[in-house]
């Protein structure tokens, strides 16, 4: 027998397993659940922006504009745990497909690039942990990864200032946060979604629903990236782990501008237009 031929057969028939069915379901539920909880942020964000922006955590009456702030809004709801469970199983079907593509590539012509795998693998650790997060919440576990995102990168922060050299990882990581939100902004800008997505399956009013909703809220998504970059990197230069700051801090923020709560109503509308682009990207996204 052939062992090349072999070999290819078999290699054949993983990457067909990698593009199975279930593997493009669980993705598309991923994009479902990670709709729901940008459409949450932007919620509380926008509620924060109209009851009080300090960044004490009291304005908009103490809720939290984070992962953990958009997991006790829907656990406050009738069926709430349920909904959890069912969102925490869905954010894990986006990392087993962000997985899928990693071992075998993903859609597109250069999605077999390792690059393009390299990336899908660091999306499918961080798919990983928010599922556990989530999951550990509905469990009643809320200590582990979903609470206050302030208190988690301030801890974190500090314990990596105590390491040698930690000023310089600490800026490095600020940095490349920085770096990777402006990428996210400009590729927002430049539709660079649009190749990822069956554009031609679409209505002349959805596409422009999409591009809308793809544009502002991916440009949102990345400068809220890029502002907590730079809060890294202010904490790396003072040496003072207060100065870093989680997604509810990096928002209130914005309301601290001469623009005032106006500007953070802003990024949280582009927040909640994330979650709606999310939600196209589980209908049309090529998988």
């Amino acid at each position: 027998m052939n062992i090349s031929a072999t070999a290819s057969k078999g290699h054949g028939k993983a990457r067909q397993a990698g593009n199975s069915t279930a593997v493009e379901a669980a993705g598309r539920a991923g994009f479902v659940a990670r709709g729901v909880i940008y459409f949450l942020v932007g919620f509380l964000a926008l509620r924060i922006a109209f009851n009080g922006g300090d960044s004490d955590g009291k304005g908009g009456g103490g809720k939290q504009a984070d992962r953990g702030g958009a997991l006790a809004e829907i656990a406050q709801k009738p069926f709430g745990h349920v909904l959890l469970w069912i969102l925490g199983l869905a954010v894990a079907g986006m990392a087993l497909w962000r997985l899928s593509e990693a071992a075998f590539g993903a859609a597109g012509p250069d999605g077999h690039k390792a690059t393009k795998r390299l990336a899908s693998g660091g999306r499918a650790v961080f798919y990983g942990f928010v599922s556990y997060s989530v999951l550990s919440f509905a469990a009643s576990d809320k200590g582990s990864g979903s609470g206050k995102s302030d208190a988690r990168s301030q801890d974190v922060t500090a314990r990596v200032l105590d390491l040698p050299g930690g000023r310089w990882l600490v800026g490095a990581a600020g940095v490349g946060i920085a770096c990777a939100g402006l990428w996210i902004a400009g590729r927002a800008a430049l539709r660079k979604f649009h190749k990822h997505l069956r554009m031609d399956d679409m209505s002349p009013v959805e596409r422009r629903a999409v591009d809308t909703t793809g544009i502002f809220g991916g440009v949102s998504r990345g400068l809220v990236f890029a502002v907590a970059g730079g809060f890294a990197v202010s904490a790396a230069v003072k040496a003072r782990s207060g100065e870093a700051k989680g997604m509810d801090d990096t928002l209130r923020s914005f309301s601290a501008t001469p623009a005032g709560p106006w500007l953070l109503a802003l990024i949280a509308v582009g927040l909640v237009a994330f979650g709606l682009f999310s939600l196209a990207n589980a209908r049309w996204r090529k998988l």
